[in-house]
């Protein structure tokens, strides 16, 4: 399989390529050239599989030469063999509607779904190529843990994770700065976390630097995160056996609901993703009005989502807007001003697959009180906006995403039902280990100096 950038369409690149670059250095992000889209009789077939074998006949379409059929098998077993539920997630009927919980892995997040892969890939990689490089990532939270978790101890490899300073939970950030091992270096950014995915931009878009540190990148701007995470909306579809169903996303970046986008692309019966935002709403005024325009971050009990410039969204305005790369390239650039409207005849388009709705604070911590007195079940902030999304449209047969346990967010949980929900035993430690991080303010030089520093 070719892929292409947004920004330019003209020129067909390998998926060894987009894994290793993770953003094109024309700035944009990286897409398939062609789809496979499946029929019904391969669905059928796709729906009698576990989910490891379902991972390897979807993934295997996107991989190429880049890996040999059985050894991404092999990669796809090893990824997934210390996850805390054998068929990786779990799916609860909660009434009308299902929970979809992605958190059963090492760090208890949806992002160790695809990281945990991830890390394998890059491994399996250096070692055959004999080469090293060096994965430079922003984080709102929970990216930077399953990402140093999935890196650590691996060799031919650096780590430095880039988290806003005093902006995220303790608990995700213990799960990153707790880890000693040599290759993990944690950078706690003065700035939100849209200046910390700037900032790696910036270095990924300076190709003298990150050609000399050989950089690589894991957020969900990476394909290969996209990739990860479309399976498990194949698999919960198969698992509850209605003919089309509906995903409530919480959604910071647009990688998770996009990812369920291009499944749905791949033939899927969906209907319709809703797009579940805090108060940090940028995509719930694209979606509802068409108003694409940032504004001030603000600080939410779901860290998470505190973002205003969501950089998969560009992915999407791609395919609205005809597959004009020079369109987008432009459309980036008036977004990069602070401001942009999509036309009326695109948000007509964009409304035949998304739905979106916004929560604010009180709403979020009064979701987490009902779910828990009506099901006896404690979710997080996150999953609550999903949840409350939901409610808030009055709609049925929706799938939400559970996208972390709720033992990160003790803060939250606290005030909503007076409870804290501990963490595994077999994380415990962090909560008295020594955290390891260098606090750094918001400029580029000094990044890049840190990173060259370390090496």
């Amino acid at each position: 399989m070719n892929y292409i950038s947004t920004r330019n369409n003209g020129k067909k690149v390998s998926f060894e390529h987009v894994f290793l670059k993770g953003l094109s250095e024309d700035g944009g992000l990286f897409i398939p050239h062609n789809l496979k889209r499946f029929d019904q009789s391969e669905l059928n077939e796709l729906s009698k599989l576990d989910y490891k074998s379902l991972a390897f006949n979807i993934i295997k379409l996107f991989t190429g030469e880049f890996i040999e059929e059985q050894d991404l098998k092999k990669l796809i077993n090893k990824s997934y063999s210390n996850f805390r539920d054998d068929n990786v997630v779990k799916i609860n009927k909660i009434n009308e509607n299902y929970l979809l919980e992605l958190y059963h892995g090492p760090t208890l997040a949806f992002k160790d779904i695809a990281m945990q892969l991830i890390g394998n890939l890059y491994e399996y990689y250096l070692q055959k190529n004999n080469k090293k490089i060096n994965i430079i990532v922003a984080t709102s939270g929970d990216t930077g843990a399953a990402a140093i978790d999935a890196i650590k101890g691996k060799k031919n490899i650096n780590i430095f994770v880039l988290h806003p300073n005093n902006r995220i939970s303790s608990v995700q950030r213990k799960l990153m700065t707790t880890v000693d091992d040599k290759n993990v270096f944690n950078l706690a950014i003065n700035g939100n976390f849209d200046d910390c995915q700037n900032l790696v931009k910036s270095m990924f878009s300076d190709t003298e630097f990150s050609n000399s540190i050989n950089m690589s990148g894991v957020n969900s701007i990476n394909w290969a995160r996209i990739i990860a995470q479309t399976i498990y909306y194949f698999y919960s579809y198969f698992q509850i056996g209605k003919e089309i169903i509906s995903f409530s996303v919480p959604t910071g970046n647009f990688g998770d609901v996009y990812a369920g986008y291009v499944a749905k692309q791949m033939g899927l019966p969906v209907d319709k993703f809703i797009v579940a935002t805090n108060q940090n709403d940028i995509l719930h005024r694209a979606i509802s009005n068409g108003d694409y325009k940032s504004k001030k971050v603000e600080e939410t009990i779901s860290p998470s989502m505190d973002i205003q410039v969501a950089s998969n969204f560009e992915r999407l305005l791609y395919e609205l807007y005809g597959k004009n790369s020079e369109k987008i390239k432009n459309i980036m650039k008036t977004i990069k001003d602070n401001s942009f409207r999509i036309e009326q005849e695109v948000l007509v388009k964009l409304k035949k697959n998304f739905l979106s709705e916004c929560l604010k604070e009180i709403e979020i911590l009064n979701i987490i009180k009902d779910f828990y007195e009506k099901n006896n079940i404690v979710i997080d902030p996150h999953t609550a906006i999903g949840v409350g999304a939901v409610k808030k449209l009055n709609l049925r047969e929706v799938v939400v995403l559970a996208t972390a346990h709720p033992c990160k967010f003790p803060e939250a949980i606290e005030r909503a039902i007076s409870k804290t929900e501990k963490l595994p035993d077999n994380l415990s430690y962090v909560n008295n280990k020594e955290e390891k991080f260098d606090v750094i303010p918001n400029d580029l030089e000094k990044i890049k100096n840190y990173v060259l520093n370390s090496l």
